[in-house]
C-alpha cells in the first residue's frame, strides 16, 4: 500500500552544486528536481519533501551556441513604454542569482508549494557560501 508522506515526517538533505562547467539546463533540471523532491521514494505530491539545494560559482556555468548574445529577458512594470531587457550575458555578469530563480522557478509547481520550494534554493558567485555547516551532501 502507498503511504503518503506528511509535512513533519520529512528530513531535508543539503546539496553542494558546483556549477563550473557545467551545462546551464541540464543542471537547473537536477536542481528542480532536488528541489521538488522527485529524487526520493516518499515523493508525494502535494507536499513539499525536497531538500536544499546550494549552487556555488554561479558565473562559470556554460551555455550552448549564441545565447549569451542572443537571448534576452524582457520586465515591464504596467506603464506604457517601461518595457526593459537584458541580455542572457549582462544577467548573468550582473545577478546570476536572478537568472537562476528565474530557470528553476518555470520548472516548479505555479502554487504556494512552487514558491515554498524555490526558497530552498541559494546561489552564490563564487565558491564561499554561509551554509558549511548545514552541508550534507556534494554533487
Amino acid at each position: 500500500m502507498t503511504r503518503s508522506m506528511k509535512a513533519s515526517e520529512i528530513t531535508r538533505e543539503w546539496y553542494v552544486i558546483d556549477a563550473t562547467d557545467k551545462t546551464f539546463g541540464r543542471l537547473i533540471t537536477e536542481v528542480a528536481t532536488l528541489l521538488r523532491g522527485k529524487h526520493k521514494p516518499s515523493y508525494t505530491p502535494n507536499v513539499d519533501c525536497g531538500d536544499f539545494v546550494v549552487i556555488i560559482n554561479a558565473t562559470k556555468v556554460k551555455f550552448s551556441g549564441v545565447k549569451l548574445q542572443d537571448k534576452e529577458y524582457f520586465t515591464h512594470s504596467g506603464y506604457f513604454g517601461s518595457t526593459k531587457s537584458k541580455t542572457l550575458e549582462e544577467m548573468l555578469n550582473k545577478t546570476p542569482e536572478k537568472l537562476y530563480h528565474l530557470a528553476v522557478r518555470g520548472m516548479l509547481p505555479k502554487t504556494k508549494l512552487g514558491r515554498a520550494m524555490i526558497k530552498k534554493l541559494k546561489v552564490y558567485q563564487g565558491s564561499d557560501h554561509p551554509h558549511t555547516a548545514q552541508i550534507s551532501k556534494s554533487k
